[in-house]
């Protein structure tokens, strides 16, 4: 019979695990942060701006362990290298176009295995002389439930096409092997696969609901109805295919980008939304979202007499793009 009084790790070992779940949550916490600049759906820069605050919380208590395990404090250590190599594949997201990738990897396979991770070394822990590990331990274990959570419903808000879904499950099938291979983020393996695919379906989170609200609020805007009619007529002759209508609403010096056309009929288009607006003098800044090839123009309107005409257009985002 076991001794009440065994633990399952020795203090070192108990401070190197600490060590190496600070390394991983520090490294994701960098690595969110670096994201929300490079992310342009305000729901999924929300998102990543709540959980980095939260993941810096969980930081900052293993740190503070890690004295009370006789081993300096706020000190980080990768399980090994195959660990850091995981993180460099999942930090490797960094177009704007990959939000996508960029949930998939915390939500779908960081997270959900530092949750797997914690319950199991909550549930070998001893309760007599380990108090302090399972209160970290059982707050780490309740906000990572909420931050999966939540990544799901923001996920669900984005994957609207069967290929952004194909691309989330391809960044899925390409992560979890480097994490198993590195033996999760203590290094001490096998680790349980854990995927969306198959799992009961994951409850909607409030927080991810509320920033989803907030995306969509920004879809109306105080525009005057000459513009609304341009910015629709412009709209609806990229979505319907007619290049020759769309140049007619642009000044004599702007240009379609070359590749726009042919993404837009590839995608079969049949949606374009506002989702910025703001007003510079008597010119008008307007970004356009055309649904389904996620492809986000921004305009910049001039009034012309009695019209309206495009002075300068960019293309700030094409998220069903496939990665290079």
């Amino acid at each position: 019979m076991t001794h009440p009084l065994a633990g399952h790790l020795e203090v070192d070992e108990s401070a190197k695990t600490v060590r190496h779940y600070r390394y991983a949550i520090e490294r994701m916490t960098r690595i969110l942060g670096g994201w929300m600049a490079l992310t342009p759906e305000l729901s999924a820069k929300l998102l990543m701006g709540r959980h980095v605050w939260d993941n810096a919380q969980h930081a900052d208590a293993w740190g503070k362990r890690l004295p009370e395990l006789r081993a300096a404090a706020q000190v980080s250590e990768p399980a090994n290298p195959r660990l850091v190599a995981f993180l460099d594949a999942v930090e490797a997201a960094e177009r704007r176009e990959q939000t996508v990738e960029r949930l998939v990897a915390i939500y779908r396979v960081l997270k959900p295995h530092l949750l797997a991770t914690y319950k199991a070394h909550l549930a070998s822990a001893n309760a007599v002389y380990e108090p302090p590990t399972c209160r970290i331990l059982a707050r780490c274990i309740e906000d990572e439930r909420r931050h999966v959570a939540a990544g799901e419903t923001i996920l669900r808000h984005l994957v609207r096409t069967p290929e952004l879904e194909a691309r989330a499950r391809a960044c899925e099938a390409r992560l979890w092997p480097l994490l198993e291979a590195a033996g999760g983020v203590t290094g001490a393996g096998p680790i349980t696969r854990v995927s969306a695919a198959g799992a009961p379906p994951t409850p909607l989170s409030d927080d991810a609901a509320e920033f989803i609200r907030l995306e969509q609020s920004t879809g109306t805007w105080s525009i005057a109805p000459e513009l609304a009619r341009a910015l629709g007529a412009f709209g609806d002759a990229l979505t319907g295919g007619d290049a020759s209508a769309a140049r007619s609403w642009l000044a004599p010096e702007v240009e379609l980008p070359p590749d726009l056309e042919s993404r837009l009929r590839r995608a079969q288009v049949g949606r374009h939304s506002i989702v910025a607006c703001a007003r510079v003098g008597e010119q008008r800044l307007i970004k356009l979202r055309f649904d389904g090839a996620g492809v986000t123009l921004l305009l910049r309107w001039v009034p012309t007499g009695s019209e309206w005409r495009v002075a300068v257009l960019e293309a700030v985002s094409g998220s069903a793009a496939p990665p290079a």
